[in-house]
């Protein structure tokens, strides 16, 4: 271990990463690893840099090994490091480790998610401990602690198992917490002031941090009984802490970062907002909300708080008011004319408008711009963290709260005053007054909007707005307008508006407008182009019903230009970084090419070069897993639909990408293998039958333990091994690589909770595919494998997939490997064994399996009751009845049967969406769409499930008298009806 210091020194070079990352890797494994990073990390005389990226690792670590089995971590090293922990928070407790310490929660936030209470029952006991009424830089690193493991509440779906953890901290924290919070306002407001006050302050953003998780599902009853001490409208502590604003921790005007007072108020804002929407009835009690609003109005109204710092409390304190408002409780509040009039001018109107800060990004730093811009609160606000929504947004929420609630009429004559007065400031010297223009537009769109979506842009308007009229008369001049005749932000604001309400035009207007916002991306200006992308792709995601609106007709002839002026701007950018950068670029010419389909083939060799090419670049330095996505899934959809066009294409396809692709491999490009093993699968299941020498010589590379040893890649590699499968099991069989699948399936796959539903799918196609002398030489070993890992570690999802793999095998058996071959080879494991997965595993699971898995199980059912005689005599007779009952429920919903045929095979991919992406190379694993193939049905020659079960029973029964009396021993309400569908359709059991 003494090389470790270098080692991580060595990963954060990009010169050296690989190989550091790889000898990391092969010391993780030993005993005793984990709590000798952590001790690394302790090491204050070692180089800092060395110290947060043992933080780093350590993390990494937890999360990708502590909750899956694969590689295990050791018992001894779970328990030796959840002992370390919270002794290392505190020793983590100087200002200076803050970035270590952060990285040191987020681990035991990550192993209580898994382990705590059950595991690691003493945690809240030791953070209670370790309080302290006078050492609070001590009680901030506890508090971080806490904080990091009760946060993840605020997120979590309300369950019992929910609750027992929060009951559980709450009976040993909440007394204690209380003591620390009133301790903890007696110090701030002392006088005079603590000498080490801003250190006391900082433990209050984590207090107020933590009275949020604790009553974000439930209201717990200490806190509820000191409700008036913390929420009283008129000495209430969260009033007095909103008016608290020592000098000494007051930040500088041009500050970026919230100075802790505001960091304060911005979450006890937080607080209340959540009792606003959550527990109405215990605030209404008294005047709190009143009192709250008139503080709010003290601090911000008006235009107070200019600064970027207080950006964050503004935001949160117009988000309060219009959540308020929302609820409907506070209408004699809020209602009156004049009260709508005071929160327009002193809210709204001054947070709308535009300040020198947003004008340099505009310039400076384009893309954050944008990113801020479209995190619209109204576009799926409960998604954006609060740090993301601007002042601008929260302002025009406020407008959208009063138009939603019942007061459209009254503010959207407030409202217009001020945008006919904003058009008109600009109509009287349009070069100076360009920015009351602009107000005018953002104001216009938040009164108008009644309901949207992040997907799908505004759904509802305003009744008393003319949107699409307000756009002829005033938006479409700035979007036709040549660049330089007008300012930059309101092109960008045009462009915005028909974003925004894209819903509301009709397909000819959208089609009509299309070559303009075409035209703006050979812009000169980065957010014009780029608002002109965004605006494109979402245009062409438009929905009417099941149907996308835009077909291949629509826009083959726009499509060949869209894509060049995309690819023009990604291609000028200097370094890989750059190119990379700006996914929403990608992400237009991907959704051009998905829209255009075979109306690319012609020309499509030029396409695929440039694609290729820019591919070339950035895989010199992966750095935006965004935008990798979309040129991967670009690549794929060209393929699949030139393919598709024309089969003669697929060649060149080949060449063009085996060069680039076998780079990767070699290079290890780890960020873009597993995108490199998908799309080869793609291309070998175009090849209608056989393997090419230039695939086949990939297997063996594809077998070693190395390939599958990224997580992200398994998906990719099992749906290589299918293709190879389906097509040359037999040459598999002779070169042994049989065995080594196997193999990989029986010690990779299965053994993980993470990757065992690919060790299913891999099994089945060697079941379906492989010779079946060679199954049958492996098929007790692998059943052996598969009841190991149940009584090891079940899960419900592990249940599922083992019950559809028994009912995939009985349903696709054939004469060598028959139902009764099946059973046969369990019961010599060991006797009544097959009873025993029937009881516990098949008959309660079955019928609660998915729509898609359905048939498949009917089939295997239907087989395993009528062809497999061990079913027909003792023992195991007795489990005729209840695995009959079982076949029966799952005809209780006839529809999910009979699937209907997809009008569009392509249907998938169309629907390819990553607004909610979580972007980050640490996702597992990176579907793309296009590669995907339409499912095959295993039993497809059953046409009429029903037919094909009831014929299988009637021949059953005319040849077995006891069927009757199996029936009649099942629960007559459950399989009554359906014996009697069947007889009426001439099958009688």
């Amino acid at each position: 271990m003494a090389e470790l210091p270098a080692l991580l020194l060595a990963s954060l070079n990009p010169t050296t990463r690989k190989q550091a990352e790889l000898n990391l890797q092969t010391l993780s494994i030993q005993p005793g690893f984990l709590t000798h990073l952590l001790t690394l990390v302790l090491q204050t005389p070692q180089d800092r840099a060395v110290r947060l990226a043992a933080s780093v690792y350590l993390k990494n670590l937890i999360k990708s090994r502590w909750e899956d089995d694969e590689p295990p971590v050791a018992q001894a090293d779970r328990t030796a490091l959840r002992e370390a922990l919270v002794p290392a928070m505190i020793q983590l407790s100087n200002a200076s480790d803050k970035a270590i310490r952060a990285q040191i929660a987020e681990s035991i936030s990550l192993i209580a998610k898994v382990d705590f209470p059950e595991n690691w029952p003493d945690l809240v006991d030791k953070l209670v401990m370790s309080l302290s009424d006078s050492n609070y830089e001590i009680n901030v690193g506890v508090l971080e602690t806490a904080h990091s493991i009760f946060r993840p509440w605020r997120a979590e779906a309300r369950s019992d198992a929910l609750f027992t953890v929060i009951n559980y901290v709450l009976s040993r924290f909440t007394r204690p917490f209380l003591q620390l919070f009133l301790h903890t306002v007696n110090l701030l407001f002392s006088s005079p002031p603590p000498a080490n006050l801003a250190q006391v302050a900082q433990a209050m953003v984590f207090l107020v941090d933590i009275f949020y998780d604790l009553t974000c599902q439930d209201l717990p009853p200490d806190i509820e009984d000191a409700h008036a001490q913390f929420f009283g409208s008129e000495n209430g502590l969260f009033l007095k802490l909103l008016m608290w604003d020592p000098s000494q921790l007051q930040g500088e005007p041009d500050d970026t970062t919230p100075s802790l007072p505001s960091q304060i108020k911005t979450r006890i804002l937080e607080i209340v907002e959540l009792y606003v929407k959550l527990y109405p009835e215990t605030l209404q009690a008294s005047a709190s909300v009143e009192a709250f609003v008139r503080a709010i109005w003290d601090l911000v109204g008006g235009g107070k708080r200019p600064s970027v710092a207080d950006d964050g409390l503004v935001s949160q304190s117009l988000r309060f008011i219009a959540s308020a408002i929302r609820t409907g409780y506070y209408k004699e509040l809020f209602g009156s004319k004049d009260t709508i009039s005071g929160l327009v001018q002193g809210v709204v109107v001054p947070n709308v408008a535009l300040r020198e800060h947003e004008l340099e990004q505009f310039e400076d730093d384009p893309l954050e711009y944008i990113r801020l811009d479209l995190a619209l609160p109204s576009m799926g606000g409960l998604g954006v963290s609060n740090d993301a929504v601007t002042r601008r947004q929260a302002a025009a929420e406020v407008l959208r709260s009063l138009v939603s609630s019942g007061l459209e009429a009254e503010t959207t004559e407030v409202t217009g005053a001020w945008i006919t007065q904003g058009l008109n400031e600009y109509a009287a010297n349009k070069a100076e007054n360009w920015r009351a223009k602009d107000t005018a537009i953002y104001l216009l769109t938040a009164v108008a909007t009644r309901g949207s979506t992040t997907q799908h842009g505004v759904t509802s308007t305003n009744a008393l707005i003319d949107v699409v009229q307000f756009f002829s008369d005033h938006v479409f001049q700035d979007l036709q307008a040549e660049p330089g005749t007008i300012h930059p932000i309101l092109q960008v604001d045009a462009i915005r508006f028909l974003y925004t309400f894209r819903n509301q035009l009709v397909k000819p207007q959208l089609l009509s407008v299309l070559p303009s916002l075409v035209r703006h991306l050979s812009s000169e200006n980065y957010v014009c182009y780029t608002y002109a992308a965004i605006s494109i792709e979402r245009i062409l995601f438009i929905r009417q019903g099941n149907q996308l609106m835009f077909s291949s007709a629509d826009i083959k002839d726009i499509a060949p230009q869209t894509l060049d002026a995309l690819l023009s701007k990604i291609e000028k950018a200097p370094t890989p970084e750059k190119v990379a950068e700006n996914d929403y670029l990608m992400k237009c010419a991907m959704r051009v090419i998905i829209t255009a389909r075979g109306a690319l083939a012609e020309g499509y060799e030029r396409l695929l070069q440039r694609l290729v090419a820019i591919l070339g670049v950035i895989s010199k330095n992966p750095s935006n897993p965004n935008f990798d996505q979309y040129i991967f899934e670009s690549i794929s959809a060209l393929m699949r639909f030139v393919v598709q066009a024309n089969r003669t294409t697929l060649p060149t396809f080949e060449q063009a990408l085996f060069g680039p692709f076998t780079v990767i491999l070699q290079q290890d490009i780890d960020q873009y293998i597993p995108y490199v093993f998908q799309i080869l699968a793609q291309m070998l299941d175009l090849h209608a039958e056989g393997v090419p020498a230039e695939y086949r010589t990939l297997l063996p590379f594809l077998l070693t333990p190395a390939s599958w040893q990224q997580k992200g890649s398994i998906p990719g590699l099992v749906k290589l091994l299918k293709a190879f499968l389906a097509r040359d099991a037999a040459s598999m069989v002779a070169a042994g690589q049989l065995t080594q699948v196997l193999g990989v399936v029986q010690q990779r796959l299965i053994p993980s909770k993470l990757n065992d539903g690919w060790g299913f799918e891999l099994l089945q196609a060697v079941v379906q595919h492989a010779p079946s002398a060679s199954v049958k030489q492996y098929f007790k070993s692998i059943i052996i494998t598969l009841l190991t890992r149940m009584q090891t570690s079940k899960t419900d999802k592990y249940v599922y997939h083992f019950v559809y793999f028994l009912g995939f095998t009985l349903a696709i058996a054939n004469e060598d490997i028959s139902p009764d071959y099946i059973v046969n080879e369990v019961e010599s494991i060991q006797p009544q064994l097959w009873s025993q997965i029937l009881a516990n595993f098949v008959i309660p699971q079955a019928p609660k399996m998915p729509p898609k898995d359905r048939k498949v199980v009917v089939v295997g059912l239907t087989r395993l009751l009528t062809e497999c005689s061990f079913m027909l005599r003792d023992p195991l007779i007795q489990a005729w009845p209840p695995t009959f009952q079982a076949l029966v429920k799952l005809f209780r919903e006839e529809q999910l049967l009979t699937k209907k045929d997809e009008e569009d095979p392509d249907a998938g991919i169309t629907q390819i969406d990553y607004e909610e992406q979580t972007a980050g190379y640490q996702a597992a694993y990176s579907r793309l769409a296009a590669a995907e193939s339409v499912p095959v049905d295993p039993v497809a020659h059953i046409k009429d499930l029903r037919a094909f079960v009831g014929q299988a029973l009637a021949n059953l029964s005319s040849r077995n008298a006891d069927v009757k009396t199996m029936v009649a021993a099942t629960d007559a309400s459950v399989t009554g009806p359906f014996v009697q569908a069947l007889a009426a359709a001439g099958y009688s059991i």
